[in-house]
């Protein structure tokens, strides 16, 4: 993410870098995004682990978003430095990144039957407050204790799914803007969001599992779309940890804010094929009026935010920092990410004067045509000053190391063997 941002602002197209076009700007957007909700989920899943517990379901939910998300902004990434990415060599920093985005996606359990089998599945059971419980009396060998474990457990499951209805209808009309909820003045609506959601949840499992009943587990794709909620619950939750736990910078709040509504108008997404689909119409529909009685609401990540985001990735900043904590980003000569990453700070300083240099090119009558006699006309005429030549021509020496797209001689791309035939063939001809 900070890299293709330092790409975007440095390499110009039409006298604009290219980060400013508005498509350009959707594109990095979703980079940003997306990456502050992988390193959040990550982290979040890794803690767990470090604490000593076994995470199978959020271990199921981290693997399958940070590989499928991953191959996302791969792929935006692609698309923003365009023939930087093709050409594999020493300046490509993308090209592997694109080669290993399938490896993830498939390996180690293949995403599209973790989504389908293995996550709702799962959390359904474990995820439950009394679903396992009344599993566990069931199978209690003493009849009578498990009896009445399972009384407990079947009577407090009745309460919850019928506060999960109440919750839910009352939620949807009144858009989950009151309530009480943890957090500070800006996350608190967030907080509120998350809890209509997780109730919207446990009632079409709790609905789910008794109309369909052991046929669940053949209903992939509602499984699928269950799954998808409990995800971004999840996700969400791992978000709003993260920000709460780095100190709530104002600085994170874009990528916080795209990150958060992406995840909820998937939900929404989510809940709503789940209900238009689910195999017995009628609860489908009485699922629909508690859930969305007032319909859909959520929005996906709107272009004002995405403006925010991208400007954030293009811009020195301690929220950038934050995003690139972790990923080694050392300029030296086997790491052009590094390179480019580190060139930003420059580029924005040098961006004014490059401006009056190209405003003096059309205004003042430089007739030079290569780069070095035009800063010398600009420096005889008093455009610019000695030390902001220096500056320029430093600014095209990082552009150039920027854009420049590897290229070979053919014969270093032959295999060695080309070039030994001769000398294997001589010994054949004299014999």
């Amino acid at each position: 993410a900070v890299v293709t941002g330092a790409y975007a602002r440095i390499r110009k197209q039409f006298g604009l870098s290219v980060g400013r076009f508005e498509g350009v700007e959707e594109a990095l957007a979703r980079i940003g995004g997306k990456a502050y909700a992988i390193s959040a989920l990550s982290q979040a899943t890794a803690a767990a682990v470090d604490r000593g517990d076994v995470p199978s379901v959020p271990s199921a939910i981290a693997k399958y978003h940070c590989t499928t998300m991953g191959r996302e902004v791969v792929s935006d990434m692609m698309d923003v430095i365009g023939g930087k990415g093709i050409i594999l060599g020493p300046r490509n920093f993308a090209g592997r990144a694109w080669q290993a985005a399938p490896i993830g996606v498939t390996v180690e359990g293949a995403n599209i039957m973790t989504r389908s089998l293995l996550i709702f599945g799962q959390g359904a059971i474990l995820c439950h407050p009394w679903v396992l419980k009344e599993m566990q009396a069931a199978q209690d060998p003493d009849t009578r204790r498990g009896l009445e474990q399972f009384d407990q457990s079947l009577f407090g499951h009745i309460r919850f799914g019928i506060s999960n209805a109440v919750r839910s209808f009352w939620f949807g009309l009144t858009g989950a803007r009151i309530g009480a909820a943890p957090g500070d003045a800006y996350t608190r609506r967030f907080f509120r969001k998350l809890d209509r959601y997780s109730a919207n949840l446990a009632l079409m499992a709790d609905v789910s599992m008794l109309m369909l009943g052991g046929k669940l587990k053949f209903k992939e794709s509602l499984s699928g779309r269950l799954g998808d909620v409990l995800s971004h619950i999840y996700m969400t939750s791992a978000i709003l940890k993260r920000y709460h736990d780095e100190g709530a910078p104002a600085s994170d709040q874009p990528l916080l804010a795209w990150a958060f509504h992406d995840s909820v108008h998937k939900i929404e997404t989510a809940l709503s094929a789940a209900l238009r689909n689910f195999p017995i119409r009628p609860v489908g529909w009485l699922m629909w009026v508690l859930i969305f009685p007032l319909g859909r609401r959520a929005e996906a990540p709107g272009d004002r935010l995405g403006h925010r985001v991208a400007s954030l990735l293009m811009t020195p900043n301690e929220a950038r920092d934050r995003l690139a904590k972790g990923v080694f980003l050392t300029p030296c000569a086997n790491n052009p990410g590094g390179r480019i990453a580190s060139y930003l700070t420059k580029a924005v300083m040098a961006e004014p004067v490059e401006r009056k240099f190209l405003k003096a090119l059309k205004t003042k009558g430089i007739e030079a045509l290569d780069f070095p006699a035009q800063l010398d006309e600009a420096v005889a005429e008093g455009v610019i000053s000695l030390e902001e030549r220096k500056l320029l021509e430093e600014l095209r020496e990082i552009m150039m190391d920027t854009i420049t797209v590897d290229d070979f001689d053919p014969h270093e791309l032959r295999a060695a063997s080309f070039y030994d035939k001769p000398q294997a063939q001589q010994p054949r001809e004299a014999a």
